[in-house]
């Protein structure tokens, strides 16, 4: 039964239905609960990650500067 319920909940999330309409088709009182049936696959993964990723980007990792450290420091 929750394989069935996994498969018609993700159907319809990547129809594009919201989250809060699937809790009510699959009669949750709260949308907390349907997230055990909304584990994203991988190909929504991709997309979610394509969609939300800067067009350009310079690889590298953020070193802040001392002037922010020290606003970090003074917390």
């Amino acid at each position: 039964m929750h394989v069935l319920r996994h498969s018609a909940a993700m159907r319809l999330l990547r129809a594009g239905i919201q989250t809060s309409m699937i809790a009510l088709w699959l009669g949750h009182e709260q949308v907390e609960t349907t997230h055990i049936y909304l584990h994203a696959d991988m190909g929504l993964k991709e997309r979610a990650l394509a969609a939300t990723a800067p067009a350009v980007a310079t690889p590298g990792r953020f070193r802040p500067n001392d002037k922010l450290l020290a606003f970090l420091e003074a917390l």
